[in-house]
């Protein structure tokens, strides 16, 4: 599928979505007891499969009276769609994929937790060759208009190219290992823990530009619709208190968590470890809360919204790269006033701080 297609093919599901996201509202806005999150496998996203499966969620839930299911599915854009669509009350999202998916789709969200960034956990990889400059001419698989489209449009920077020197094929992460072993592909932008495998199992793999480049710009978040989140705040402190109870055990150490994560994620210890060290994670919930309010998060995201734009992927008739509006902590904002989907809090993981949940 070419990037046109799929450009068009996106704004019709944006549409739809807006369209069923007026009817849908309505279910958001209203106290709950039961609410279901999904999640796929991340290196940064595995202490909730360990929550969930070690009983850490149900107890924080239990303390606030609510039920929570984190559900697992398995293809990461698909979660998204299904998210935007109604299906979940929450998801575990990149930044720039919660701009273009569900704000974009008229879906209001609020990102609850910014757990970590990626910091060499998203890399662009040819095929025996090792400068990125040789990219050049090449076709390269990736997840369209996702995060690791914008790394690719990052890393041509570098270089002096653009993606007019590149040809981007539209590939499901589910599918990035198998294709990599094919003879047609010699370029690939791609996340963990797909590019660790990539690399330990293709001697012509080599990493040619990685997110360690781009500090704090692929942003890992837990996103809870706006309505569901402001009419159940307990869900908000059930859900942070839970994740910073594994991060507890994983600032500590603690070996038993760390190999649940790892074999959960189709890895070793060792080999989880490795994409932890690639991974700027926010143990201390006051390390969470000085990155939210940074003054570097909304120049972040008015670059990723200059990004999204260029791409057509801001909605249906944006006009320019100010369409979203954005909230973030203080009282700062980006974009258009009254089109605000995306929000930035540091509310309860501040609660998480102060041992106050």
């Amino acid at each position: 599928m070419n990037s046109s297609t799929f450009t068009k093919l996106f704004k019709k599901m944006a549409l739809t979505v807006l369209v069923l996201g007026l009817s849908i509202n309505s279910s958001y806005a209203e106290v709950k007891e039961k609410f279901q999150v999904s999640w796929t496998i991340y290196v940064g996203w595995m202490p909730w499969d360990y929550a969930q499966q070690k009983g850490i969620v149900d107890k924080w839930a239990k303390k606030y009276g609510i039920e929570i299911e984190m559900v697992q599915v398995n293809d990461y854009i698909e979660s998204i769609n299904q998210y935007t669509a109604g299906k979940f009350d929450g998801c575990l999202m990149t930044n720039m994929d919660a701009l273009t998916i569900p704000a974009a789709g008229g879906v209001d969200s609020t990102a609850l937790i910014m757990g970590d960034y990626s910091n060499g956990n998203d890399g662009i990889l040819l095929k025996g060759k090792k400068n990125l400059a040789e990219i050049k001419g090449q076709t390269v698989n990736l997840v369209e208009l996702s995060v690791s489209h914008y790394l690719l449009a990052r890393g041509l920077e570098t270089v002096g190219l653009s993606e007019k020197d590149v040809k981007v094929l539209n590939t499901s992460d589910a599918d990035m290992v198998a294709a990599y072993g094919t003879d047609e592909v010699t370029a690939m932008t791609t996340w963990n823990p797909q590019l660790s495998e990539i690399l330990t199992t293709n001697p012509s793999a080599n990493l040619v530009f990685d997110s360690s480049k781009t500090p704090g710009e692929i942003i890992d978040m837990l996103v809870i619709n706006t309505e569901t989140l402001n009419d159940n705040p307990k869900l908000a402190k059930a859900l942070t208190g839970a994740w910073f109870e594994v991060m507890d055990l994983m600032k500590k150490g603690d070996e038993e968590a760390l190999t649940f994560m790892a074999k959960a994620s189709g890895t070793d210890l060792a080999g989880y470890k490795s994409q932890l060290d690639s991974t700027m994670m926010f143990y201390e919930a006051s390390d969470a809360v000085k990155f939210a309010n940074s003054e570097a998060l909304p120049k972040t995201m008015k670059k990723v919204s200059e990004f999204s734009f260029e791409h057509g992927i801001l909605g249906e008739g944006a006009p320019d790269a100010a369409f979203i509006g954005m909230e973030f902590p203080g009282g700062k904002t980006f974009g258009d006033q009254g089109n605000i989907k995306l929000r930035f809090i540091d509310t309860y993981v501040k609660m998480a701080a102060e041992g106050k949940l």
